[in-house]
């Protein structure tokens, strides 16, 4: 009896089904296919989605809003990704806030969805997409600019 139902359990353990790289928690390279994953990390840089939704399907899909701070004069790079010789998107400047999405194995980047300037004072910011809840991790594909933020000139304003 007791040798059936430890068999029963160890067979209920093996039918889940999702993958591993489904649970790995703030991974840069959640849903990238195997064949576009580097074997190391010391290849050149090539661009790396921001993933979405790695809070689980009953949170927003970005977790947090920051805001850039000692961004310095030419402003803070927005990169492609998280590595500092990645190419450059933008600069971000001074109090410019971004939704928080996902960050780096070592926490030295972040992923941000940047949230759009209103185009005059009192209006709302535009939609990026990323302010309710999607259903799996994905690559975000909205309309907003993403790409990777140095975590230390980011300062967590909500979320």
């Amino acid at each position: 009896m007791v040798r059936t139902l430890a068999l029963i359990l160890m067979l209920a353990a093996c039918s889940d089904s999702r993958e591993v790289l489904d649970e790995l928690p703030n991974s840069s390279l959640a849903d990238a296919p195997r064949s576009e994953v580097s074997e190391t990390r010391m290849d050149t840089p090539s661009a790396r989605p921001v993933t979405i939704g790695e809070d689980g399907p009953r949170l927003d899909a970005c977790g947090g809003l920051g805001q850039v701070s000692r961004s310095g004069a030419g402003g803070l790079p927005l990169l492609t990704a998280p590595f500092a010789d990645a190419k450059v998107i933008a600069q971000l400047p001074e109090g410019q806030r971004a939704y928080i999405c996902t960050r780096s194995l070592d926490q030295k980047w972040l992923g941000v969805v940047v949230q759009p300037t209103p185009a005059q004072e009192g209006e709302p910011a535009g939609d990026c997409g990323v302010s309710s809840p999607v259903d799996r991790k994905q690559p975000y594909d909205g309309p907003c600019v993403s790409g990777w933020l140095a975590s230390p000139y980011m300062r967590l304003i909500g979320g």
